[in-house]
């Protein structure tokens, strides 16, 4: 409430919505904080793992009104695949970390691409900037949280398309790039001196 937050290609987010069909956002791990009070309420399930650090930031979700799915590559995945394409089949979102849940920090693990060369649905890249703002660093990994009386943007990317065909392996490195140009751009119209 103290901050100015500064949108940007929200109708990207707008005519996806607009289909009525279920959609993929994909954000890198450090900066999903904040995205959770910025899209509250709204029918995004993130995928969040069966960990003790997991079920922190699931609580964190349902306080916002976000309903997360519980699984990873190594637990419960299975269960985690079928919940995921019930909710996409819906109408509601998915929320990915792709170089979630154990790294490395801002390389595109394959579960992303996965499900929606599977889905036949788009990935939508996001990111979150804050002129001012905490870092706190993890094992692996960082988590960047805005401070008080900021310059916040929310920058949605293009949608990101996974076809039957394509190379999971390519795909990773050009979802790389998008992600890391959409996490540029909110830094550099958030007023961040220097990108991550």
């Amino acid at each position: 409430m103290t901050s100015q937050i500064v949108w940007v290609n929200r109708v990207i987010r707008e005519e996806q919505e607009a289909t009525g069909r279920g959609f993929i956002y994909a954000f890198w791990h450090g900066r999903q904080v904040f995205l959770t009070y910025l899209h509250r309420g709204d029918r995004i399930h993130p995928l969040i793992s069966q960990s003790k650090d997991g079920e922190l930031i699931a609580r964190v979700c349902r306080a916002f009104g976000l309903t997360a799915v519980r699984g990873s590559s190594s637990k419960d995945g299975a269960k985690a695949l079928l919940e995921m394409k019930t909710i996409l089949d819906t109408g509601d979102r998915l929320g990915f970390t792709p170089d979630g849940p154990r790294g490395p920090l801002r390389q595109v693990q394959p579960g992303v691409l996965f499900m929606a060369q599977q889905s036949g649905r788009p990935i939508v890249p996001v990111a979150v900037g804050a002129k001012r703002q905490w870092v706190f660093k993890g094992r692996w990994d960082e988590f960047i949280v805005p401070k008080p009386f900021n310059r916040i943007s929310m920058v949605y990317g293009e949608a990101f398309q996974v076809a039957p065909s394509d190379n999971l392996d390519v795909k990773a490195a050009e979802l790389k790039k998008v992600l890391d140009d959409v996490a540029k751009e909110a830094d550099s119209i958030a007023g961040v001196s220097c990108c991550s």
